[in-house]
């Protein structure tokens, strides 16, 4: 548990929560349960300690205290040491970067462009900053048939890249300002 702990928290200064602490605790169960013979409960704190007496540590249970956005930044900083260990060719993240921007939705683009160094990425994102990182660019959405509705994909050249991202930034009808921003979004990485 300590290597676990060490690793999560060093990476949760670089999703943006500098402040932030994980740790698990395993409790030996009587009997062998349908997940083993340990209970694990991962603790988190958000905050930095009050400095009051007697409460230099506020671990709670994850379940209980992380924000949507918290619970998202530390599922990612998990699954990055497992990929490392593991020999997993693609990793899917289905909107990991609930519940964050700006400048933390940057870092979080920063950890999921590392891993893509050693494993294909899927990433499904509604945030410009994780998309510019992107090698490629695959827009889904929905064409209607009379009374069929079929999801289509299709990948995007590098001019569309930027419109989506400008879509993204500004809406259906990008402004030229949003587009800029694409093109420096897309430079940046």
């Amino acid at each position: 548990i300590k290597p676990l702990k060490e690793n999560v928290n060093k990476l949760l200064a670089g999703v943006g929560m500098p402040n932030a602490r994980f740790t698990a605790d395993a409790q030996p169960l009587d009997v062998l349960s349908d997940y083993g013979i340990d209970k694990i409960e991962f603790l988190f704190d958000a905050n930095l300690p009050s400095g009051q007496e007697g409460n230099s540590s506020r671990f709670e249970p994850l379940r209980k205290v992380a924000s949507g956005g918290e619970l998202s930044r530390l599922m990612l900083c998990i699954k990055s040491l497992v990929a490392k260990k593991l020999q997993l060719p693609t990793l899917i993240f289905d909107e990991i970067d609930t519940g964050v921007s700006g400048e933390t939705a940057f870092k979080i683009g920063k950890v999921m462009q590392d891993m893509a160094a050693k494993h294909q990425l899927i990433v499904i994102t509604h945030l410009p900053q994780i998309v510019g990182r992107g090698n490629s660019h695959l827009f889904v959405y929905k064409e209607v048939d009379g009374k069929k509705t079929s999801t289509k994909v299709r990948t995007l050249s590098k001019d569309d890249r930027v419109i989506e991202i400008a879509r993204m930034l500004s809406g259906d009808k990008p402004t030229s300002i949003a587009m800029e921003n694409a093109k420096e979004l897309m430079k940046a990485f």
